[in-house]
């Protein structure tokens, strides 16, 4: 992430052109790493977010208020006390280093004007939020750091605020380009341009020195002591408009966001070109809106990743018990083959009875069940008489004829939950907001998968509307978002004349193309087929079968899983999956 020392000097003007001459409404301290302080003007209200969290360090103006605790920790209360109604007077800097410092007017107990300061430095897990009194001495900070922490810098109530150890690098607000050149011919070996220059420049991050190095190069590999006087001459002009982008804070906020997995990577002050076509580059309108769109995505996309985890591991654990049991099921249903076998040997035994005697362990009788009567030996138990023997075949043979009956039922309706979780399955991998996975996991709770807690229940939201799209001749067609919605889209929403879409033995969503009593034409009925078979695990496949019909032939039998239903009178056509113009929700 490339929140750097130019990023950061950005920032600083941003906040100074807005805050400055505000006064401290309200402070909160939403978790231990954050803080959130609300400053007022005479027509203005806004909130400056300090985080110091370990992967999102940052100082920037929000609009994403996080839920504050019933109770609020002791540091907010300490800051609430000293500094509600103080007046933000400046923000500074240092150089290019990664942290700044507000300098508050406020008035202490006797009514004295003092100077008080809250710095933020961002430097990875070591950053922190420091509150500081107008004689330099730290009055407390998020994170406190003891001798046991570290022996070169206390943060501890009482002791002297001191900087962060300096870096022995160049700084472009103060330094020329030529200086950062000569830097990169002293250092020892030859590595790639971006990694000298990360170690020569104050304030930048890998993206910016990436970036210089893909100009630089035009797209190939660049090396710090091979570079050519035409290449060097092109590093001086890119250092150059580096160092004027610093000095003058003229760069435009920019994000970086992968293509194949639809992810914030990178921000920058710079346009970014070094990825090509594999990331789309979204510029905002300001760097505090562009941090607040890239974390709270991020941070969407973790919720997502923790939640969807969570639902893939009870949806893998009951597909893997179900596969073991169908597997001793069947084991089982192996062994009541045989039971023909106990039947022919009943019916030996009680035709040769008036030949057997008790006590004998085997009796050696002939097969007239074949047609060339061959001897068979059955095993006898010798505490039993010959009825008795015969009975308890009869009865082995009834106990394993029953077992067989009942172990194909279980077997066929283990197989049809298989089928059920499979579809939940897909359902998750095409789930696109947390409201998608909510409902998901609503659906697997009435189902029995997932335990709801009583303490916990808590009230069902509202049902979402199902995807709608508009084909290219202006038909309407309804995609079920899970196996609930499918369930309300097709037995409850759509109309009996409605055609239905579903992929053939392949998960997917129910489709609807609705027809509102018109004929459907040829278009609408192929570009719902796609859509279909597009919401459906044959996506990335061609030649999907999708099978169709009214929605008067589709029904659910009594006792089904969410979205199984039944159909008859239907038509097979086999598309190559597309999304259409998508109508807003």
């Amino acid at each position: 992430m490339a929140l750097d020392g130019i990023f950061l000097h950005h920032l600083q003007h941003e906040l100074s052109q807005r805050a400055l001459e505000a006064r401290v409404d309200k402070i909160y301290q939403p978790n231990r790493d954050e803080l959130i302080v609300t400053f007022r003007t005479r027509g203005d209200r806004f909130h400056l977010l300090l985080s110091a969290r370990v992967n999102s360090a940052r100082a920037h103006f929000t609009t994403c208020l996080p839920e504050n605790p019933k109770q609020p920790p002791m540091l907010c209360m300490l800051l609430r006390k000293r500094l509600t109604g103080a007046r933000l007077v400046s923000i500074e800097q240092p150089g290019l280093e990664r942290m700044l410092r507000f300098a508050f007017d406020a008035v202490n107990e006797l009514g004295d004007h003092v100077r008080l300061e809250l710095i933020i430095e961002i430097m990875g897990r070591y950053s922190n939020v420091i509150f500081v009194d107008e004689n330099g001495k730290i009055i407390d900070a998020l994170k406190r750091v003891d001798a046991e922490m570290s022996s070169e810098r206390l943060v501890l109530p009482g002791v002297t605020y001191h900087l962060p150890p300096a870096q022995d690098k160049i700084n472009l607000l103060e330094s020329e380009p030529s200086q950062v050149i000569e830097r990169l011919r002293s250092l020892p070996g030859d590595s790639e341009l971006y990694k000298g220059l990360l170690s020569c420049i104050q304030g930048v991050s890998p993206v910016v020195c990436r970036e210089i190095q893909h100009l630089v190069g035009r797209g190939a590999d660049v090396y710090s002591k091979q570079l050519t006087p035409q290449q060097e001459e092109r590093l001086l002009f890119f250092l150059s408009a580096l160092r004027d982008t610093a000095r003058n804070a003229s760069g435009t906020p920019h994000m970086v966001v992968n293509l194949a997995q639809h992810k914030p990577m990178d921000i920058s002050f710079l346009n970014i070109t070094q990825y090509g076509t594999s990331a789309l580059i979204r510029q905002a309108e300001t760097f505090s809106q562009l941090l607040d769109d890239f974390y709270s995505e991020r941070d969407r996309i973790e919720r997502m990743r923790v939640r969807e985890s969570d639902l893939l591991r009870v949806i893998t654990t009951a597909s893997e018990r179900l596969s073991r049991k169908i597997g001793h099921q069947r084991a089982e249903l192996e062994q009541c083959a045989e039971r023909e076998h106990l039947r022919v040997c009943g019916d030996l035994i009680s035709a040769n009875l008036y030949q057997m005697e008790k006590g004998v362990s085997s009796v050696t009788l002939q097969n007239f069940y074949e047609e060339s009567l061959p001897m068979m030996e059955i095993r006898l138990d010798p505490a039993l008489t010959p009825n008795q023997n015969a009975q308890k075949y009869y009865k082995e043979y009834r106990k394993a004829k029953t077992a067989e009956e009942k172990l194909t039922e279980q077997i066929a309706f283990a197989e049809q939950e298989l089928i059920y979780l499979d579809s939940v399955l897909d359902e998750l991998g095409r789930a696109e907001t947390e409201k998608d996975l909510t409902e998901i996991r609503q659906e697997l709770m009435e189902q029995g998968y997932i335990r709801m807690l009583r303490s916990k229940r808590r009230p069902e939201a509202g049902h979402a509307a199902p995807l709608e799209f508009l084909t290219s001749d202006g038909f309407r067609v309804l995609v079920g978002r899970n196996n609930r919605q499918n369930d309300r889209l097709t037995l409850k929403q759509a109309n009996n004349n409605d055609i239905w879409f579903h992929t053939k033995n392949i998960p997917g969503s129910h489709t609807v193309l609705v027809t509102d009593g018109q004929e459907p034409t040829e278009i609408a009925m192929l570009e719902a087929a796609q859509l279909a078979a597009w919401h459906s695990r044959g996506r990335d496949s061609s030649q999907v079968p999708v099978d169709y019909t009214q929605i008067r032939h589709v029904s659910k039998p009594q006792g089904a899983k969410p979205g199984m239903v039944i159909y008859v009178q239907y038509k097979t056509a086999y598309v190559t999956p597309a999304l259409p113009l998508k109508q807003e929700d």
